[in-house]
């Protein structure tokens, strides 16, 4: 192994591995990664409906405590092989940003902030996916990247103040911590993913934070009310085995194909599409920047993806 981020292209996956012997070439890797996006555009309408239900500690903690179950069953129908000791580290730090860290600062945001306005604070997803991954592989994307990649950052932070009034809340410092963490994994997970299946870099960080989740659920139901109704146990369904899960298998191979930078410039659509889920499904009224920044953000992905990354 290099430095140098080999999920950045193509890469030959070993036998036995459960995939079908290659990465998927770029086309097949962009759309892979854009599934994921499409997933993960509905995680704050799931996450609001959860709360209907449940509080953020105890949303949270039986979001990673389902998947746990869900992975741990996939793993053991698989025969999947332990991961080896060089692969703990990074599965880890996914666990630590895209299991634990990531759901929960965004559901406590989500107890104040609207999911419109989340949605598009977490455009800056991409471009801290981007830096994280250059400084751990030492791969530079082209000028040309990093300007449209910064245009959308800009974008989405113009919109942050402009709705804050200049002045970021405590649910944005949420956001914000969220998209330090997730990215992170999401670089991590995007590296291992060279070595091992997407799915299976997910499902074992997923089993990883486990026990962490369960003390959480525990934490939550002793400390907060539980109203079951059909639309919070839906959303709990939705984010435990789609946002926390199913997404990650094909956001994971899609950045194995086409390479974390690239990859992550996708998300960029992800908070146009969750802004038409709030007003279709949370009946939300959409501040009138929001559609505004989301077309910026938009003109920048379609950049990023003609640069090279």
């Amino acid at each position: 192994m290099t430095a140098q981020d080999s999920a950045t292209r193509p890469v030959a996956i070993a036998p036995g591995t459960g995939t079908s012997g290659t990465a998927p070439g770029t086309a097949s890797g962009t759309a892979l990664a854009a599934l994921g996006v499409a997933s993960f555009s509905l995680t704050f309408p799931a996450t609001v409906w959860s709360l209907d239900g449940f509080g953020p500690w105890t949303s949270t903690g039986l979001r990673g405590a389902v998947a746990g179950l869900l992975a741990g069953l996939y793993l053991l129908a698989s025969g999947a092989p332990l991961p080896k000791a060089r692969q703990w580290p990074g599965l880890l730090v996914v666990s630590a940003g895209c299991v634990v860290g990531f759901p929960l600062l965004t559901t406590l945001a989500l107890r104040t902030s609207s999911t419109a306005h989340s949605a598009v604070v977490i455009g800056l997803l991409p471009l801290a996916t981007a830096v994280a991954s250059a400084l751990r592989t030492g791969r530079r994307p082209s000028r040309l990247f990093w300007a449209a990649a910064l245009a959308g950052a800009a974008a989405v932070l113009g919109f942050t103040l402009l709705q804050s009034h200049g002045r970021p809340t405590v649910a944005d410092l949420y956001l914000f911590a969220g998209v330090l963490v997730c990215a992170a994994g999401y670089t991590e997970g995007g590296r291992l993913s060279r070595d091992l299946p997407g799915a299976r870099v997910i499902a074992w960080a997923v089993v990883a934070a486990a026990p962490v989740m369960l003390l959480t659920a525990a934490h939550g139901l002793s400390a907060e009310p539980v109203r079951l109704g059909a639309k919070a146990l839906v959303g709990l369904a939705y984010i435990a085995a789609v946002s926390q899960l199913g997404g990650f298998v094909f956001w994971y191979r899609g950045m194995a194909a086409i390479g974390v930078p690239r990859a992550s410039q996708l998300q960029l659509a992800q908070p146009l599409l969750t802004l038409v889920w709030s007003v279709l499904l949370l009946g939300e009224d959409l501040p009138v920047a929001a559609p505004l920044t989301a077309v910026v953000v938009l003109g920048c992905i379609a950049v990023t993806q003609r640069a090279r990354a």
